[in-house]
């Protein structure tokens, strides 16, 4: 029903029509329904009513937001003020009146911080997250907390997945992922350690973008390892993907693409972690890219992907046990046994294996761009999950395929890419450290030859 309402909305925007309710203007593109909001042709009030309705509406099945004693009458209160601050539509910030919601492992000033847990909020208390108080100065309206599974590790939160009834959204950003993938928000800001945006946004069915390691600040985060969490967002397309990152990328933008674009499939080891069904929908998805003028090479690559693998889990395991150490000693009956036994792994990892894994991050940086640069690639190209959303709410999946990206810092797009037995499919895009302006571009051309 969502996606049918979207498309309608799409063809009347496409006639540049936007004399439509309040509610209906929620299933807009992001940058129409923020031209909208800054204009005046909306109401900022009114929108932030309807985004509460469907809130109040789907959020009893579909769990996505942490409950909030007052949710309405603070977001209709915050967005009176926003209105009364920027009356006149030639001063209004970019994301004016856009609601969002936040995953519950970063900081938002005057709402609570439980990342998931049954932990006191005393135990996660501290300044807001840089990357929040962007997104407020841009205009943006914080709809709430979105559902986290536990200190964003495996332990299962209880969200749904709107787009596949009976499988799990993915996770550690559960909420965020299917609070847009619902309709309630347009924007949800989600943090990944594996795979935790890129993986619930592929079996959710909507975009999202993890930028390069160190363009956006992952201060005011409840960290799972400081070194490899990375802050980023979903959309429903690329667009909105873009929309945002104007707002709260930091450092210079990368440059463009060439007319041409050539992707490279890392094949070996690493692509073989995908199930069989999932590489056959891959290999379709390649051959309409490559039909629309898209340059695909297959390129050996991440053939170590199991060693990486055990470093990259030394590296957070360490730095989960070191973040936690405290709250261990004063909560630790309270920590689901997934969390508990992660805790515990860190423990046993020696200083030799966190160097180790320290060291490997860049060294895996390096050796995927000379890759790229040897086969002149813009980007590499391959499945954002092994197949589709697992059955039952038990696991949120597997983020084999998102690992050593994430490994390396460099930015992802993942895009929607059609169904597999009626759940959707993910595809993911791998851009130059700080290229991620070049790599949004990128996915821009891609989603347009992947649309029905």
């Amino acid at each position: 029903m969502i996606v049918g309402t979207q498309r309608t909305i799409a063809q009347r925007e496409l006639r540049g029509g936007c004399d439509i309710d309040a509610d209906s203007a929620l299933d807009l593109s992001l940058p129409t329904l923020a031209e909208s909001l800054r204009s005046g042709e909306l109401d900022v009030t009114a929108v932030a009513e309807a985004a509460l309705d469907r809130l109040e509406a789907r959020e009893p099945s579909l769990f996505a937001f942490v409950p909030e004693p007052g949710r309405r009458e603070r977001v209709l209160s915050a967005a009176r003020e926003l209105a009364g601050r920027f009356p006149a539509p030639s001063v209004r910030p970019p994301l004016f009146g856009t609601p969002v919601a936040i995953k519950d492992v970063i900081r938002v000033e005057g709402l609570p911080t439980r990342a998931g847990s049954a932990l006191p909020e005393s135990a996660f208390a501290g300044p807001e997250a840089p990357v929040v108080r962007r997104l407020c100065e841009a205009g943006a309206l914080v709809l709430g907390k979105s559902v986290t599974t536990e200190f964003a590790y495996f332990e299962p939160a209880a969200t749904r997945n709107p787009r596949a009834p009976g499988r799990t959204p993915g996770g550690s950003s559960s909420g965020s992922a299917a609070a847009v993938a619902a309709g309630i928000v347009p924007l949800a800001l989600g943090t990944q350690t594996v795979g935790s945006v890129i993986r619930p946004a592929a079996y959710c069915g909507v975009a999202a973008f993890t930028p390069s390691a160190g363009r956006v600040s992952n201060e005011g985060v409840v960290h799972y390892s400081p070194s490899v969490d990375t802050i980023g967002w979903f959309a429903v397309e690329v667009a909105g993907l873009v929309e945002v990152a104007r707002v709260i990328l930091e450092g210079a933008p990368s440059p463009g693409l060439p007319s041409t674009v050539r992707l490279g499939v890392p094949v070996g080891p690493y692509l073989e972690q995908a199930e069989p069904e999932a590489l056959r929908a891959f290999d379709s998805t390649l051959a309409r890219l490559e039909a629309g003028g898209v340059g695909v090479v297959r390129v050996p690559a991440l053939e170590d992907i199991g060693a990486l693998a055990e470093r990259h889990q030394w590296l957070i395991a360490h730095e989960f046990h070191e973040q936690h150490r405290e709250r261990h000693r004063l909560y630790g009956s309270l920590y689901r046994p997934r969390s508990s036994l992660l805790f515990e792994e860190g423990a046993a990892v020696t200083s030799n294996q966190y160097a180790t894994g320290l060291r490997s991050a860049g060294e895996l940086r390096a050796r995927l761009e000379a890759a790229m640069a040897g086969a002149g690639l813009d980007a590499w190209v391959c499945p954002s999950a092994p197949g589709v959303a697992p059955a039952g709410l038990t696991s949120t999946g597997s983020p084999a395929m998102n690992l050593p990206w994430t490994h390396a810092g460099l930015p992802v797009v993942t895009l929607p890419a059609g169904l597999l037995e009626g759940c959707p499919l993910g595809l993911q895009l791998v851009g130059r450290h700080g290229g991620d302006e070049a790599l949004l571009d990128l996915a821009r051309r891609v989603e347009v030859l992947l649309r029905p």
